[in-house]
């Protein structure tokens, strides 16, 4: 089973990256938060990975930190949630909002990830209760994946390339960064960035 990959980052699209190690393309599914953290191809990157094994596919799904590949974990044991699911859960909120949502019986905050309706809010909000505040809350604290250089223009790079319009983008990025500081880390610029528009009506 691959737990871990270290390579190049080929390229980038909509749920999904391509890393190539040593050659090898291998296809990893991703949450928009983890995607937003990767640089630009054609950078290294480092990805730990779970392994699903079905009888017509092996799915790759990839995460930059141990926090949210816990969490996956967790999700995917609760009945009527699949990697798909589970990844559109924490691309809608992080592994501390997570927390946050199950302590509170946050049912409208866990329906707003695409898949995820009221029945499967409720039924997650029951089965995780007791293990949420077990459960790590670390969200990019500590990436696994290269930052480059250039925190503005790299934040906007990605947000563009995971569907964001430049214009609304880059007024989001500008904000983030004039509360956060120059010197802000490029994963915290992104992350606070996708939250504000995650926001926006």
């Amino acid at each position: 089973m691959i737990a871990l990959l270290t390579g190049r980052v080929d390229s980038l699209s909509e749920g999904v990256c391509v890393l190539d190690v040593n050659g090898v393309g291998y296809l990893v599914h991703a949450s928009t938060r983890t995607l937003a953290a990767l640089p630009q191809p054609p950078a290294a990157a480092r990805m730990l990975i779970e392994t699903q094994v079905r009888e017509d596919a092996i799915i790759l799904y990839g995460f930059a930190e141990s926090a949210e590949r816990d969490w996956f974990r967790l999700l995917t044991t609760v009945q009527g949630v699949g990697g798909k699911v589970a990844l559109s859960v924490l691309s809608a909120l992080s592994p501390k909002d997570l927390i946050g949502a199950i302590a509170a019986g946050d049912k409208a905050g866990l329906t707003r990830a695409p898949g995820v309706g009221p029945r499967l809010a409720v039924r997650l909000l029951t089965e995780l209760r007791d293990k949420a505040g077990a459960m790590p809350s670390s969200s990019l604290a500590a990436p696994l994946v290269a930052a480059p250089a250039g925190t503005a223009d790299d934040a906007l790079s990605a947000l563009v390339n995971l569907g964001y319009r430049r214009q609304e983008a880059q007024p989001a990025i500008a904000r983030v960064i004039e509360q956060l500081g120059d010197d802000a880390s490029i994963d915290a610029v992104i992350r606070q960035s996708l939250r504000a528009l995650a926001q926006k009506p």
